[in-house]
C-alpha cells in the first residue's frame, strides 16, 4: 500500500492540494470550518503521516531537538529527558535522544548525525572528554544549550546549572552537625573532572574545616558497578570511615550493595550521603539521604532556554543556575 499524500486526501475532500496543506499546516486560508473538519477527517481516515524533511526544507525548521546525554542507564538523565519531552511537545517540537556511553568521540558523531537531521537545536549533557561538539555545533550555526556539566573553557555558553559548590557545602555542614568526622567521598574520576566538579569542591570545603584525608577520596565511573569498586578500596585500607559522601545516587546505591554484601549496617556501622535525588530514593532499603537538585527543573528551563534561542535565531550566552537541597531520610545515624 503506498503512502498517503496531500494529492489523495485533495483528490478525497474534492479541494486543491494547496488548500489541503494550508490546512494541515495551520496557515491562514479563507476556507469553510466544513471543508478544514473535512481534510482533517480526511487525513486521519487515510492514515497521513506529513514529511517532516519537506516541511522542514519548506519552513527551515524541523521542530525536532536534539538531547545529547552520557549514559541512559542513569536515572538522572532518564528524569531529565521525560522533562525535555514534556515541555518540547507542549511547545510543539519532538526530541531524538541519544546516548554516548561517556564516549567524547560518540558525542561528537552524535552531534554531527544532529546536524544531518537538520535539527532546530541540541541540549547536551557533556561526556566529559576533550571533544568538537561544541565547535560543531557553533560552525555548523546550530543553537545550543549545555545542561548539567559546564564544558571547561568555554564561557560564552547558553547553560542550566546546578550550583555543586553549594551542595557539596550543605552535604559537608550536615555532617559535621551529626558529628561526623571520618567523612569519605566517592566521585567521578579525575580524567572527566569539569570547573563544577564535586569532588573538587569536597576537597577543597574540607580543608577548609580541616577534615581532608585523601586516604578517603575514591574516583570511579558514575555507575553502579563504579560505586561498588571505589567503596571496596575504601573499606579495604581498613581505616575509620564514619560516612560515605558519594558524588551520585547510582554511585551510593552501588557503595550500599557492597556494603550490605561484607555485613554492614546501614547506618549503624557506616552512614551514606548520596546526591541527585532520582526517583529510586525513597524506594530502596534504607531510603537514601542525599543532596538533591531540581531535575525535572533543570531539564524544562534547558528545554525553554533552547526553545527561546532557536527562536531568537542567536545565541544569548545566558546561564540558569539553580540550587540543591537535602533530603533525610534514613542512611544517615
Amino acid at each position: 500500500m503506498s503512502k498517503t499524500t496531500l494529492l489523495d486526501i485533495a483528490k478525497y475532500v474534492n479541494v486543491s492540494r494547496t488548500t489541503v496543506s494550508m490546512v494541515l499546516n495551520n496557515k491562514a486560508i479563507n476556507v469553510s470550518e466544513e471543508t478544514r473538519n473535512k481534510i482533517f477527517e480526511a487525513a486521519k481516515e487515510l492514515n497521513y503521516i506529513p514529511n517532516s524533511l519537506a516541511r522542514s526544507l519548506s519552513t527551515n525548521k524541523s521542530y525536532t531537538i536534539g538531547f545529547v546525554i552520557p549514559d541512559i542507564e542513569n536515572p538522572f538523565f532518564a528524569e531529565m529527558a521525560k522533562a525535555i519531552e514534556t515541555e518540547a511537545e507542549k511547545q510543539g517540537y519532538s526530541i531524538i535522544l541519544c546516548n554516548t556511553f561517556n564516549s567524547g568521540k560518540k558525542e561528537e558523531e552524535y552531534i554531527k548525525l544532529l546536524i544531518s537531521k537538520l535539527v532546530d537545536g541540541v541540549i547536551i549533557v557533556g561526556s566529559g572528554e576533550e571533544n568538537k561538539s561544541i565547535d560543531l555545533l557553533r560552525g555548523n550555526d546550530i543553537p545550543f544549550v549545555i545542561v548539567d556539566r559546564h564544558v571547561d573553557n568555554e564561557e560564552k555558553v547558553n547553560g542550566v546549572f546546578c550550583d555543586n559548590e553549594y551542595g557539596v557545602k550543605i552535604g559537608i555542614e550536615y555532617l559535621m552537625q551529626k558529628g561526623y568526622k571520618n567523612i569519605a567521598f566517592v566521585g567521578l574520576d579525575k580524567k572527566k573532572i569539569s570547573k563544577n566538579s564535586r569532588l573538587q569542591y569536597f576537597s577543597e570545603i574540607s580543608k577548609n574545616y580541616n577534615i581532608f584525608n585523601s586516604e578517603l577520596i575514591e574516583e570511579s565511573e558514575i555507575s553502579l558497578e563504579g560505586g561498588i569498586i571505589a567503596t571496596e578500596k575504601l573499606i579495604n585500607k581498613n581505616i575509620p570511615i564514619d560516612v560515605i559522601f558519594y558524588g551520585s545516587d547510582v554511585m551510593a546505591i552501588g557503595g550500599m550493595k557492597c556494603l550490605l554484601r561484607k555485613g554492614y549496617k546501614i547506618p549503624e556501622d557506616i552512614s551514606i550521603l548520596g546526591y541527585d535525588n532520582i526517583g529510586i530514593c525513597p524506594f530502596i532499603e534504607p531510603e537514601l539521604t542525599t543532596i538533591a537538585q531540581p531535575i525535572y527543573n533543570m531539564g524544562k528551563e534547558s528545554c525553554n532556554l533552547l526553545i527561546e534561542v532557536i527562536n531568537n535565531k542567536k545565541q544569548q550566552e545566558r546561564i540558569i543556575n539553580l540550587n540543591p537541597y537535602l533530603v533525610e531520610r534514613k542512611t544517615i545515624k
